[in-house]
């Protein structure tokens, strides 16, 4: 069969992004297997050695009431550092005076808020997956301590963030939400909060409170963590502290049981402001639990000791009378019950273990040999002979050391069990990854084996389908691959995701890979049958290759090499500023070259000559009695008219390459991204935008596209109007360019201006007079459109992923629309530059087969970087930094491979030339 270049790109890059979607599915590890059990099982007793206690159920409440004030993005530092001790005096207080046990919770990445909420009240890790369901939380159907708190007839109220009431809608008798993503309201969201305190505080209908705040995080996306908006607003919450345990002291009085207030952030906030990802900043909150039961000895004031947020779900079921959630991997936080009775710190301690080696047992397979599970036991048998001695009323110094041999003995399984778990969260479906791997690989080498006959003039090649060697391979290939099928799926300990999918869908990813394989196995063999390269030929292919030919491969090469490092990973805008620079000095040496060595000088002389031509037929009518200016005057005016234009267009050409050169370093120093210099100060500010003018905008925008749409549909039925398709697609251009300015924040929307003047000035004095070929002018695209991406502050992290672009317009949560204007949003430096290409091609009329070109090389140029980081990852799965810096890098490959194949599908739509032929 005979395909166009581009139609082949495009179907390559549609397989190519079905692979990755199976390797990040086997990739980004899933929740733990929960403990299955068709209805609630009874508590574990306690353990006895040849007696029975009766303590058979769960140890009843310590505390009364329960209130949680959730303070969205509160970095550990702004509690205990120098910012709690100037805007939070009386939380500062409380710690003095012993009040309160003070931790530094560690949340896992992704530090975003629904996974955080789910770790808070499960205890359990949530994966990367759940940054995508962040923006519509579905219903929490995982055991979770709300839940528990509703089945034991317990009252719940909620204020705040409404990620909660989709959570967990129904289990609140009384709820008032607040939307999250409509940053630049920093203090009416939090005002609809405290509205409702002073009435609810009365009220004795309740046993639980919790109260989200929002207006921090907010400000930190607005404006950064040193503001001098944050401290009013830590004072704030200090103010709401103070005003909620004053309240709780009160009525403390007649209640047999203390209250307690917990005080918390979902996540902390980095430098830049914004959250996601695991720096120091991102993963460490504060965990204040405050309560009378507490209190301690003044001037004994420790630093916070450091624990895991998931730690809190089990600590409040505790302190609740609770059973803990079932997929918990937290502990009890030893210092809320270490004034408990001996026998009730041991039953507590004992609860937690046998809950965590249950789940350990449900996800480890041979969970035997686990250290944690062999501690467990041991600790179980001790605490038996302990409750024997017990009982029996020994009271002698035998009995107290035992307890405290016993409760070391908890304490360190509990830990061991915990981290066993937290390590099974990361556990890989290997099987599915290895077939999205291969599936991407094979694409790569297709690309790359049908590079030369995709860019030759008539960009059309032919594919071996049906030749029967290739029928023979096929089918012996598939019959191989299905048989590894077969034992993978039937041998496997944990469920993989290819063997949960039906079986005429698994034998349908086998066929593809085995057709994949047979199309290069064939295309090799015609390759070293009709190649045979002659010293000559060699030279010939040798010289081929211009300078700015080898800048571009060395620099693929070098992005893609650059990939192998976790900083250059996060520095990576660093790397395509490199790119670009080094391509704007190229550009200028070679029209440097181009104008005073080269074309310039004959182009001069021809227009002499072509003067002093026309200058002799006029004197041939001096016979006629004319006036006729004598032959050098007339050379002279005409030579001066002729070449002054020409002059200034010469030096405003060698100019552009500079000029462009300037701009890109005035880009860089308006938004700070990466890691290491994201803290400077840019030159970026914030405005606010209103939901009505964006309306308007929205209007106008589809008014745009609507008429460049109508104008390539017209050129479709006109084939040979070629100037209708363009005018077409720059209406669409001009449409996107409107919705970026849109949604753009307003210091961003130079980057806009920049990225316009850049594409004119290069289409005017760079591609058109250097006459560079459909693939350099794709690959100078191409690295602009990275570049751009960068230059308008996004980086590998989804800390500086901008969410409020999918609300500009909008009164509520939309799915198709937000997640539409949030990927434009992000990627509109390659979208726009991509279909400036697209315009810029259809525009040169005498550009034989450029569209399919460029569609070609677009396909292969994005297609290099993600196959090498698809191996990469995979060899480096259990690296320290896998989480933090790889995993948040292949999520927006990821996008960006889908986004790349649609601009190319786009491409083949627009070029009428790409047919499938017969």
């Amino acid at each position: 069969m005979r395909l166009g270049s581009g139609v082949f790109a495009a179907c390559c890059v549609v397989i190519q992004v079905l692979g990755v979607a199976v390797f990040l599915r086997g990739f980004f590890p899933v929740s733990l297997r929960p403990v299955s059990q068709v209805q609630p099982q009874p508590p574990a007793p306690e353990p006895a050695a040849g007696t029975s206690s009766n303590w058979t159920q769960l140890p009843p409440a310590i505390f009364r009431k329960v209130i949680i004030m959730l303070v969205d993005a509160l970095r550990d530092d702004f509690v205990f550092g120098s910012k709690g001790v100037q805007f939070m005096p009386y939380t500062k207080y409380l710690m003095e005076k012993g009040f309160a046990h003070n931790f530094i919770a560690e949340a896992k990445p992704p530090t975003v808020t629904m996974p955080r909420i789910k770790a808070l009240m499960t205890g359990s890790i949530p994966g990367f997956i759940d940054v995508v369901m962040n923006f519509n939380s579905p219903v929490l159907l995982e055991d979770n301590l709300i839940g528990q708190a509703k089945a034991a007839g317990k009252r719940v109220i909620f204020y705040g963030d409404d990620t909660w009431i989709k959570l967990f809608p129904k289990h609140f008798v009384e709820y008032d939400g607040t939307t999250s993503f409509f940053v630049p309201d920093f203090k009416e969201v939090d005002d609809n909060v405290t509205r409702h305190l002073d009435t609810v505080l009365k009220r004795e209908d309740w046993d639980i409170l919790i109260l989200h705040y929002l207006g921090l995080d907010h400000i930190g996306h607005l404006t950064g963590p040193h503001s001098s908006l944050i401290g009013p607003k830590l004072k704030e919450m200090d103010y709401i502290l103070k005003k909620i345990h004053i309240s709780l002291l009160s009525k403390e009085k007649e209640a047999s049981l203390p209250h307690l207030l917990v005080l918390c952030g979902d996540h902390g906030m980095s430098e830049a402001g914004g959250h996601g990802a695991s720096s120091v900043e991102e993963v460490s909150t504060p965990l204040l639990l405050i309560s009378s039961a507490f209190h301690r000895k003044m001037g004994n004031l420790q630093p916070p000791k450091h624990v895991q947020q998931t730690d809190l779900a089990a600590t409040l079921a505790v302190g609740l009378g609770l059973p803990i959630p079932k997929n918990s991997v937290g502990s009890i936080l030893y210092p809320v019950v270490e004034k408990r009775t001996m026998r009730e710190q041991l039953r507590f301690l004992h609860l937690n273990s046998v809950q965590l080696s249950r789940l350990l047992q449900e996800n480890v397979p041979m969970y035997e040999k686990d250290p944690g599970f062999q501690q467990f036991k041991v600790s179980e048998k001790l605490h038996g002979n302990w409750i024997k001695l017990y009982l029996e009323g020994n009271n002698s110094e035998v009995l107290l050391n035992l307890g405290k041999k016993v409760l070391k003995q908890y304490l360190d399984a509990l830990k061991t069990l915990s981290m066993s778990l937290s390590k099974q969260v990361a556990q890989y479906d290997m099987y599915s990854m290895m077939v999205g791997a291969i599936i991407v690989l094979e694409i790569t080498i297709l690309l790359l084996l049908s590079t030369p006959k995709a860019l030759c003039q008539n960009a059309a090649f032919e594919i071996p389908l049906s030749s029967s060697s290739f029928s023979l391979l096929f089918y012996l290939m598939v019959l191989i691959l299905s048989a590894v099928h077969v034992i993978i799926c039937t041998s496997a300990e944990r469920t993989c995701f290819l063997c949960s999918i039906s079986w005429l869908m698994a034998v349908g990813v086998m066929m593809l890979i085995s057709a994949l394989l047979c199309v290069i196995v064939a295309l090799l063999t015609k390759t070293f049958e009709n190649v045979r390269p002659s010293a000559q030929n060699l030279a010939a292919s040798s010289s081929g290759w211009s300078e700015l030919d080898l800048l571009i491969l060395f620099g693929t090469l070098g992005h893609v090499l650059s990939l192998g490092a976790s900083s250059f990973i996060e520095e990576e805008h660093q790397t395509w500023y490199f790119l670009i620079n080094t391509l704007c000095l190229a550009l200028g040496h070679e029209v440097f070259r181009n104008h005073f060595l080269g074309k310039d000088l004959d182009h001069n002389l021809a227009v002499e000559q072509n003067i002093k031509k026309n200058a002799k037929n006029v004197l041939q009518y001096k016979n006629d009695y004319v006036d006729v200016p004598e032959t050098s005057k007339i050379y002279k005016a005409s030579s001066s008219m002729e070449l002054l234009p020409k002059v200034y267009e010469k030096w405003l050409q060698l100019a552009s390459p500079w000029f462009i050169l300037i701009c890109c370093r005035l880009l860089r120093t308006l938004n700070q991204t990466g890691v290491q210099w994201a803290h400077r100060l840019d030159f970026g500010h914030w405005l606010t935008r209103g939901i009505i003018e964006a309306r308007f905008v929205y209007v106008f925008v589809l008014g745009i596209l609507f008429t460049g749409i109508k104008d390539l549909l017209k050129s479709q039925i006109i084939f040979a109007d070629v100037s209708i398709k363009s005018l077409g697609l720059w209406d669409i251009y001009n449409g996107l360019v409107l919705l970026a300015a849109l949604l753009l924040r307003p210091h961003n929307l130079p980057v806009l201006v920049f990225s316009l003047l850049i594409q004119a000035v290069m289409t005017k004095f760079i591609w058109k007079p250097l006459k560079h070929d459909a693939a350099q002018v794709t690959i100078m695209h191409y690295w602009f459109g990275q570049a751009f991406f960068y230059f308008q502050g996004n980086s590998n992290n989804i800390a500086t992923l901008d969410i409020s672009a999918g609300f500009v317009g909008l009164e509520s949560f939309i799915e198709v629309p937000a997640l539409f204007l949030t990927v434009f949003a992000t990627y509109i430096g390659p979208i726009l530059w991509a279909i400036h290409l697209l315009s810029f091609l259809s525009s040169e009329n005498n550009r034989s087969s450029a569209i399919s070109h460029a569609s070609f090389c677009y396909a292969l140029i994005c297609s290099i970087p993600v196959s090498a980081y698809i191996i990469l990852v995979t060899s480096l799965r259990y690296h320290l930094f896998i989480w933090s810096v790889f995993s948040p890098k292949l999520l927006y490959e990821g996008v960006h491979l889908f986004i790349t194949a649609t601009i190319c599908v786009f491409f083949i739509v627009m070029d009428q030339t790409n047919l499938i032929k017969p």
